[in-house]
């Protein structure tokens, strides 16, 4: 097998195993994230059952259930964003190296292409040296947008984590 495909190969597996360990470490947060509520819902309903008017009641409700609940949605957003960063890291470092790979890999085929050109085909190898030239230049903007793309999508979690930490502060101080 040659290298190229190889090394795609190689990558592929590597992008496998780093969704499957996302989606394991997602899979954890939400089963720790379940019992801890439900084990809070127990314990603040056992409280609660200890009020003996509504007003005590409803203060508790406010003071205590929902502030605990608004950390820990905070909380669960931040694990879930830890693991979707590390994940994103991983995802664009694996996709600059297969980038710089093709590039490498291409600039042999060219160079190799042309030292063996035959004599008189100067002038196809000079258009043909030009329009590789731009495929590289290609090659870079492709490597870009995809350094942007993973960039805004690590940004936009980062928005929705703040937001919903955000409003959760807001609503403790109400």
């Amino acid at each position: 097998m040659s290298k190229s495909p190889q090394k795609a190969i190689d990558a592929s597996r590597v992008v496998g195993r780093v969704a499957m360990e996302s989606a394991q470490a997602i899979a954890q947060i939400n089963q720790k994230a379940t019992e801890e509520f439900a084990e809070l819902i127990q314990k603040r309903v056992a409280e609660l059952m200890k009020a003996q008017d509504p007003k005590t009641a409803f203060d508790f409700v406010h003071a205590e259930v929902l502030q605990d609940a608004a950390k820990e949605v905070a909380h669960y957003h931040q694990q879930l964003l830890d693991v979707l960063r590390s994940g994103n890291k991983e995802m664009a470092d694996i996709a600059e190296v297969m980038i710089q790979d093709s590039k490498m890999d291409l600039i042999h085929f060219v160079n190799d292409a042309t030292n063996n050109a035959p004599a008189g085909s100067e002038a196809y190898v000079s258009v043909f040296k030009t329009s590789f030239n731009n495929a590289l230049q290609n090659f870079e903007l492709v490597r870009a947008a995809m350094a942007d793309s993973f960039s805004h999508f690590e940004k936009s979690v980062e928005s929705m984590t703040s937001l919903t930490t955000a409003q959760g502060a807001s609503k403790k101080k109400s």
